[in-house]
């Protein structure tokens, strides 16, 4: 049994003035990756500019991370950064820009490489060192070595096969309140979809199941948030991002699985938050494992059963029909994947995907 997690992590209030410090120690010069607007609105964006002025560090911004960024942008920030000569990136916003700043910090070390680069695989990778600063609560990304763009020659995104996790992940619940409901939303349910398909996973370990049940019960403290029957408060969003970095240590050990997969030709293809769209497979993948794993999950969640739980989805996850063509792609892409059929713990064919799908 083997557990690592080499990213020094702070949850707390106002941690990234608190911890300046530790950004002083990685880096002189940093390369900002973040969106348009939203560290803007929430304070994030100053507050990381004000921590570095006040240890001296020079930065430059790179703010035009979409959502589901794409290898085009990397190579782009990618240009800034070697042509500014940073020797730190810092990843501020939700799972788009710290996943940006990852494929970033590795393509700044290799100037003269093209896209294809950050899918090839290759030992021992080079990267500049990573801050990540979570806005939202669903990717975990500050606690993973992950990084999945989106690949418009492909239609698709895809993860990269490098892993590349932060030297330093600041987490601050403060940032979330600014964000929409549906934002808060989306990401929470995709937090929730790392801890079901990190445990209903044939790489589950005593350590991820700790996480999982753990992030589980600190998740559900505010469910009802989530289906709209209260508005939020401070706790709440403590509750959601504590719960994004522990799902984010689970999958960086046993990794996301078949609801994930099926997601992402609906998100490039219909546009449907990320979220959102893998929520929309769960109830179909939870109803295809074992009671065992199934009652785990609803349990520590606090879901009644399966037809509590497919209301919540329903409530939540809204989904227009997805086009036949584009379940049917999205079924064939994993069937070709035998690696990330093989993570699953029960028989992945072609009805068990349809059914799942719904």
């Amino acid at each position: 049994m083997f557990y690592n997690l080499p990213v020094k992590i702070y949850e707390e209030k106002d941690c990234v003035f608190n911890h300046r410090d530790e950004m002083a120690k990685i880096g002189g010069r940093a390369l900002i990756i973040t969106g348009r607007s939203s560290s803007k609105k929430n304070g994030s964006l100053d507050d990381v500019i004000n921590a570095l002025a006040d240890r001296k560090m020079e930065y430059v911004l790179f703010d035009e991370v979409e959502e589901n960024p794409s290898v085009e942008t990397v190579l782009k920030a990618r240009d800034m950064g070697v042509a500014e000569k940073v020797d730190l990136v810092i990843g501020l916003g939700g799972g788009s820009p710290i996943d940006a700043a990852k494929a970033i910090a590795i393509m700044i070390c290799y100037p003269e490489c093209g896209a294809e680069f950050l899918y090839q695989k290759v030992d021992d990778v080079k990267h500049l060192p990573i801050v990540a600063i979570p806005t939202t609560c669903g990717t975990g990304s500050e606690a993973t070595a992950v990084s999945v763009l989106t690949v418009h020659t492909k239609r698709t995104k895809a993860s990269l096969p490098h892993r590349v996790f932060p030297a330093l992940a600041l987490v601050d619940a403060k940032y979330l309140k600014s964000a929409p409901a549906h934002i808060i939303t989306a990401t929470a349910i995709d937090a929730f979809a790392h801890m079901v398909e990190s445990y209903i996973n044939t790489g589950v370990s005593p350590y991820v199941e700790m996480f999982v049940a753990s992030g589980l019960r600190t998740w559900g403290k505010s469910m009802e948030v989530l289906f709209g029957t209260r508005g939020a408060e401070d706790e709440d969003y403590s509750n959601f991002i504590h719960a994004s970095t522990l799902a984010g240590m689970a999958i960086a050990h046993s990794g996301t699985t078949i609801p994930h997969s099926l997601s992402y030709n609906v998100t490039y293809e219909m546009g449907v938050a990320h979220g959102t769209a893998v929520g929309h497979f769960l109830p179909g993948y939870l109803r295809s494992a074992s009671s065992r794993d199934r009652e785990f999950i609803l349990r520590n969640a606090g879901f009644f059963d399966m037809d509590n739980f497919e209301k919540f989805i329903n409530t939540t996850c809204k989904v227009d029909k997805i086009p036949d063509e584009i379940i049917e792609r999205s079924i064939q892409s994993v069937l070709a994947n035998k690696a990330k059929c093989d993570m699953c713990p029960f028989e992945i064919t072609y009805d068990v995907l349809k059914y799942i799908a719904g």
